[in-house]
């Protein structure tokens, strides 16, 4: 196994020579914010609108983008006006994507804390697989985004809960809700695990009542200037959009990618039949704008949210009886991904929390079936990612990043398992099924002359990567739907 300062120092070459790469407008959204927490008092926080981008993530988030603001000061001043538009220096781009580096030493930190128990080497392993991950790398330091520092507090309160540290757990999954509220989808099962673990006995309802004060206590310290200013409504809205629509613009692969796309099947096949269909349909295409289906009923937030808990239920039940700490990152980890396949308005950079703390807990838990599970959707969740890099600058690097680490993954694995990590034939073919995908998507049909479907590339992926997405879900089911082994007699 590599030294730990080679692991950093790979890693770290590879995100410094990636700072003049692709950036989207997540970039412009992140400065915008440091402007807007520089520049404006709190209490102008979230009403500010100069631009698109408005403030809508939780307020530690934005005291990070404060804080973050204050070095910027001495890179760039100009960055930190608001009026400034896409205002992109070159002291600007360096001090952001530096910003993205360091802010995820948070995460390299956290796995090497998740792994304490293990030695050296198997903390070594897990640094390995997350700071070179290829789907964080693509996110984080090439499009932008700051996935590092919360995905950091998710691997640490889940390894907190999973050593018997339910405050400190607890404490965590808090303070991360406030950084960025889409980690409710894991909630449920918070909830469960700590009610049915910690919250027992006959000191129950103390610590039930220590509990609850120490999560009110953060979330009145995050939200508590704000509602007293009378604006829980504004803030409620920038967090919770509903109107965005039931997908985003590109389909994050999951259920309803396939019911997006089931819904222009259908419409052509209707009006193959020569019957008429008013030409209603349509996905959001970015900021707002709400799902429209020609065939299928239109699904809101509130069907989502069912179909949600209705999916994540046999884990809440299985949790609820055997609510064993060591199976609670797993636990905590499905669920995530349930959210994802049924969730409204799912980015698809979503899937990351799921990837990167599996990629912690596949080496602390060191077991085959994890790691094929690991090693599958990373590379399924990882290729999904691809539509995000689009020009032809970084095809090479998202293809080599992908290949490299799905060529390398499994051998480290081994190392820790003691055993080859290998696929199933289906679930194998499926993976090389990805090879054809990736050609017709990306050689093949954006070339094809008189195209009429424009989109068609993006929702194959889509969905190709939807149904593997789905199979995985079930594979991760497994341990929740099928009967307990029987208990064996003592001899």
């Amino acid at each position: 196994m590599p030294s730990v300062w080679s692991i950093l120092g790979l890693a770290t070459a590879i995100k410094v020579l990636l700072v003049p790469a692709y950036k989207s407008t997540d970039f412009e959204v992140h400065r915008n914010w440091m402007a807007i927490t520089y520049s404006l008092p709190t209490s102008k926080w979230y009403t500010e609108s100069t631009s698109e981008w408005t403030l809508d993530y939780p307020p530690f988030f934005a005291w990070f983008e404060w804080a973050l603001a204050q070095a910027a000061s001495w890179a760039d001043p100009a960055m930190l006006e608001v009026p400034r538009l896409n205002y992109a220096s070159h002291a600007t781009v360096a001090f952001q994507r530096g910003s993205v580096i360091v802010s995820e030493v948070a995460l390299l930190a956290a796995a090497w804390w998740a792994c304490r128990s293990l030695g050296r080497r198997a903390q070594s392993l897990a640094l390995a697989l997350v700071a070179l991950h290829p789907g964080l790398i693509m996110v984080d330091h090439i499009h932008f985004q700051y996935n590092g520092i919360l995905l950091g507090i998710f691997v640490a309160s889940m390894a907190a809960l999973r050593d018997g540290q339910h405050l400190l757990g607890a404490a965590l999954f808090a303070v991360l809700l406030n950084f960025k509220h889409i980690f409710l989808y894991a909630a449920p099962v918070y909830f469960v695990f700590l009610l049915r673990h910690y919250c027992r006995g006959r000191s129950a309802p103390s610590r039930f009542l220590l509990l609850g004060c120490i999560v009110a206590a953060v979330f009145l310290l995050s939200l508590g200037p704000f509602v007293t200013r009378g604006q829980a409504g504004q803030l409620a809205s920038r967090l919770f959009p509903f109107d965005r629509g039931l997908v985003h613009a590109y389909w994050a692969p999951n259920f309803w990618a396939l019911y997006a796309a089931a819904d222009k099947v259908l419409a052509a096949a209707v009006r193959r039949s020569g019957r008429w269909l008013p030409p209603t349909a349509r996905m959001t295409g970015g900021l707002v704008g709400t799902a429209a289906f020609e065939v299928l009923p239109p699904v809101g937030s509130r069907a989502t949210a069912l179909v949600t808990l209705v999916a994540m239920a046999p884990c809440l039940l299985h949790t609820w009886r055997f609510p064993n700490p060591a199976r609670f990152p797993q636990a905590a980890l499905h669920c995530t991904l349930v959210s994802f396949f049924f969730g409204y308005h799912v980015h698809e950079k979503a899937i990351l929390m799921v990837l990167v703390p599996g990629a912690v807990f596949v080496v602390h838990e060191a077991h085959p079936a994890l790691a094929n599970r690991f090693f599958f959707l990373t590379t399924l969740g990882t290729y999904s990612l691809f539509p995000l890099l689009y020009r032809p600058e970084e095809y090479s690097i998202k293809v080599l990043l992908l290949v490299l680490y799905t060529a390398s993954a499994p051998q480290l694995l081994s190392w820790q398992l003691g055993t080859p990590s290998r696929l199933h034939t289906l679930p194998g073919a499926y993976l090389w099924g990805l090879v054809g995908v990736e050609a017709a998507s990306s050689w093949i049909l954006p070339y094809l002359p008189g195209s009429r479907l424009p989109f068609l590339p993006l929702a194959l992926v889509s969905c190709y990567c939807a149904v593997g997405m789905g199979a995985a879900l079930i594979w991760s089911s497994f341990p929740y739907i099928s009967p307990p082994e029987p208990k064996r007699a003592p001899h």
